[in-house]
């Protein structure tokens, strides 16, 4: 696809056919592009778990989920993706990096950092993911790990400590279904949110 018609395309999609495997190299095709995407001082802090097989998958819904707790039509849907993808952030390698003698900051102290561009980057990577499957024909969806169960996640797949969960992208062949009720928001246009100059000033009033 052209680049503008995979962007207008990419949709967060919440149902997924469970009989058509993704093909791996597919897989490393998004992620090949994923680490493509920018980084403060080329720090590279993120890695990506990918989940593929029936018990791996199983195990990430169990860590995630209260047991015993009945489904509802929006996890059942992302139950069938036969991909999960596990964006990881690691804020000791922006530290780090950022105390080397070319940067200079070598008390390695947080507040220095009033975004957390460990987070920001991998964010910005994981598009880069949902992009990639827009452009091979896949779904995807970006979706967050509620805080009280991080804990289970790491132990489940051996995630160091060191490493935070921004989100998990899941990948498979969409299926039709109802769309979200969120999509009768009206989408903000470009001249809506732009500021030009000064915040509150529209294009059309800017010199």
């Amino acid at each position: 696809m052209e680049f503008t018609e995979v962007v207008r395309s990419r949709r967060m999609v919440r149902r997924y056919d469970p009989d058509r495997p993704v093909p791996r190299e597919l897989v490393e095709r998004c992620l090949a592009n994923a680490v493509r995407s920018p980084s403060a001082g080329f720090s590279q802090g993120w890695d990506f778990l990918v989940l593929r097989t029936t018990g791996e998958r199983d195990a990430f819904w169990a860590a995630t989920t209260q047991p015993g707790a009945p489904s509802d039509p929006w996890l059942d849907g992302i139950r069938a993706a036969p991909v999960l993808v596990l964006c990881l952030s690691h804020k000791d390698a922006y530290l780090d990096r950022y105390a080397a003698p070319d940067k200079g900051w070598t008390d390695r102290d947080e507040a220095r950092w009033p975004v957390p561009y460990w987070d920001v980057d991998t964010g910005m990577a994981s598009l880069l993911i949902l992009l990639t499957a827009t452009d091979e024909g896949l779904g995807s969806l970006f979706f967050g790990v509620p805080p009280e169960r991080h804990e289970a996640v790491h132990e489940s797949f051996a995630i160091p400590a060191s490493r935070t969960i921004v989100g998990v992208v899941s990948i498979g062949y969409a299926v039709s279904g109802p769309k979200s009720p969120s999509l009768r928001r009206h989408r903000r246009s470009g001249h809506e949110v732009a500021h030009w100059g000064r915040f509150g000033v529209a294009g059309e009033d800017a010199s």
